[in-house]
C-alpha cells in the first residue's frame, strides 16, 4: 500500500522569500506549500507549514515543560484537594 503526500513544492530565491515572506507564509499554510529558498543555486532553507498534529504536539511539549516547572517549584495539589476542586 502506497500513500501519497498532496504538497506542493516551489523553488523560489532569497530576494523573492524577503519581499514577499508575509504573502509566502501565508500560501504555505493554505496550499500545503513547500518552499525551497536558494541563494546563488544553492539551497539554503526549506519553508512548510506546519500541520495540526505538528501544532498540537508542540503545544503539549510546552504545557509538559510548564508542569514540570511548576512541580520544581513545589505548585502541587494534593488528591484530596483536586478531589474537592472537582466536588467529589
Amino acid at each position: 500500500m502506497y500513500f501519497f503526500i498532496s504538497m506542493t513544492i516551489r523553488i523560489i530565491s532569497i530576494r523573492e522569500f524577503r519581499e514577499n515572506m508575509t504573502g509566502l507564509l501565508r500560501e504555505a499554510q493554505a496550499k500545503d506549500i513547500h518552499f525551497v529558498i536558494m541563494r546563488h543555486a544553492v539551497p539554503v532553507a526549506r519553508v512548510a507549514p506546519f500541520s495540526k498534529k505538528e501544532m498540537a504536539l508542540e503545544e503539549l511539549t510546552r504545557e509538559i515543560a510548564e508542569a514540570r516547572a511548576q512541580a520544581k517549584r513545589g505548585e502541587v495539589f494534593t488528591q484530596k484537594e483536586i478531589e474537592k476542586m472537582m466536588g467529589l
